[in-house]
């Protein structure tokens, strides 16, 4: 399987909500969270199977995450059939 890696700015106010929409596409491997400093914040590996009471804390952490920064990068690795 081939790997694609797509690249998308959000702002702190949206991550929660695009991380989440990402998670429940199903085809995501690895999201990767950078600050507008370009440094990673958060890496979150993404495994088949990973569903709701295993993706809360995921999801807590990053919603704290969110309230902390104004502006993100969002680096998705999906996983081409």
């Amino acid at each position: 399987m081939n790997k694609k890696t797509e690249e998308f700015k959000v702002s702190g106010e949206d991550l929660l909500k695009s991380v989440k929409q990402l998670i429940a596409e199903g085809n995501v491997r690895r999201i990767i969270i950078k600050n507008k400093e370009n440094k990673t914040i958060m890496e979150l590996p993404l495994t088949i199977g990973v569903v709701g009471a295993l993706i809360a804390p995921v999801l807590a952490a990053v919603g704290a995450v969110a309230a902390l920064v104004t502006e993100c990068t969002i680096i998705v690795e999906r996983e081409e059939k």
